[in-house]
């Protein structure tokens, strides 16, 4: 072998790793497996291939073609040949149906290719209809597979005018198979593990009091950046003296344990709340002890209230927050405040600290609003910017129903939120209402 050939030796395995290293680096840029593989193809192409395609299976079973890359744009049409597959048929005969089942990868030559029409079954018609459109001379099919499983596949073509795929090919298409499925799968696991996650905080959320002339709604929303579970939370229950409390809670970390705590301080405010029925201070300061003999470690803010309504149909609420937001008071006409008396340190700092309630009147057809910190905090923004984007979204929502309230609250605060969020929303009756 001749210094050329050598030098064409290294120059062959040095763009083969830098292929396998940018394809990893796209891979674990991002959880979302879709944008993943479009990354990639668009490095294979033009490098390794004239065009590339990437086929997943979804969550409910039903293959999906994800990306189709071609080096000329131009080729493809309007929607890109992207979008669901038909169904793997049980006998399979063309390379696709082939490879999803187990086997691969598959070197396609020409002689492989015949027209559409000569296709065995829904699938593999697609595929030779890929084939034919892009013009394909050479193609590898290959699956995506990751702990013994199959994904999907990944297919890239040749046309005649460049020198045609090859045996040798193979091993390196099944590198990048290899890395595209690591993504792939981290990708399903981080769903599955944010779908768990969330599941069990919502099973740890209370159902609201359906009775009475209040009108109450809450909503949770879990952080979009991570699988975990957290520690907020929110509650609402009648009291025997027949006042109606609204608690809303955040406990500090976003873990296992942070949710653990915040079931139990949950359960223990709703015990003592009704065991005691006292103003909304003394509550607070028997959980503070109680949190801090059981939790001598953690923190954790809570804004607990109780409405209650007098002889002539109004109603007033008393309240205290421990280290907590202040609660947004929503008139009908749409005027805002925040309800920022009745403040102290949060659970876990001094417990013996007086805790002193503020009492409140509420108009009728008023919302009252709870909620925690991920709905107004934003990393490198002042918090007085949330909270007054709060306001301007609140007021203008002043008039709808309850459920319209929380969901477009939602949407036009949640956007760029980092944590959890949780809302409890609360709207007296018209003044002639009155408990029974």
């Amino acid at each position: 072998m001749d210094d050329f050939e050598v030098d064409q030796v290294v120059q062959r395995a040095l763009d083969r790793l830098t292929l396998l290293a940018e394809t990893t680096t796209a891979m674990t840029s991002t959880l979302d497996s879709h944008a993943a593989v479009r990354r990639v193809c668009h490095i294979l192409v033009p490098q390794l291939s004239d065009w590339c395609a990437v086929d997943l299976f979804q969550d409910d079973g039903r293959l999906r073609r994800v990306s189709v890359v071609h080096r000329d744009p131009g080729v493809l049409p309007v929607g890109g040949l992207t979008g669901l597959l038909p169904d793997v048929p049980e006998v399979p005969v063309g390379p696709l149906s082939r490879v999803l089942i187990g086997a691969g990868p598959l070197l396609v030559t020409a002689a492989d290719i015949p027209g559409p029409d000569k296709a065995a079954d829904p699938l593999h018609a697609r595929q030779l209809e890929l084939f034919d459109q892009l013009g394909t001379h050479t193609a590898v099919v290959a699956p995506v597979r990751a702990r013994r499983q199959v994904l999907g596949a990944l297919t890239i073509g040749r046309s005649a005018d460049r020198a045609p795929l090859t045996d040798d090919d193979l091993a390196m298409v099944e590198d990048l198979t290899h890395r595209i499925a690591l993504g792939v799968d981290n990708a399903l696991l981080y769903r599955e593990t944010q779908r768990i996650a969330e599941r069990l905080q919502r099973s740890l959320l209370p159902a609201l009091p359906r009775s009475g002339p209040l009108h109450m709604a809450a909503r949770y929303a879990p952080a979009a950046a991570t699988a975990e579970v957290g520690g907020d939370w929110y509650d609402s229950f009648a009291l025997p003296n027949g006042s109606t409390t609204m608690i809303m809670g955040d406990v500090t970390g976003h873990d296992l344990r942070a949710a653990i705590t915040m079931s139990q301080l949950r359960n223990m405010l709703r015990g003592i709340g009704c065991d005691r029925q006292e103003p909304p201070g003394h509550i607070l300061r028997r959980l503070d002890l109680a949190h801090q003999s059981l939790y001598p470690h953690a923190t954790a803010t809570c804004l607990y209230a109780l409405l209650n309504q007098d002889d002539d149909g109004g109603w007033t609420l008393a309240y205290f927050s421990a280290g907590h937001p202040p609660p947004l008071l929503v008139t009908h006409e749409g005027d805002t405040h925040y309800l920022k008396g009745g403040r102290g340190l949060l659970l876990g700092v001094d417990p013996t600290v007086p805790r002193h309630h503020a009492t409140e009147t509420l108009p009728p057809r008023s919302t009252l609003l709870m909620y925690t910190d991920g709905l107004i905090e934003r990393r490198g923004e002042d918090l007085t910017h949330g909270m007054t984007r709060l306001r301007q979204h609140a007021a203008a929502l002043a008039r709808e129903d309850l459920d319209t309230f929380c969901d477009e609250l939602l949407a036009g605060m949640a956007t760029g939120s980092a944590d959890d969020i949780a809302l409890l929303v609360a709207r007296t009756p018209a003044p002639s209402q009155r408990s029974r």
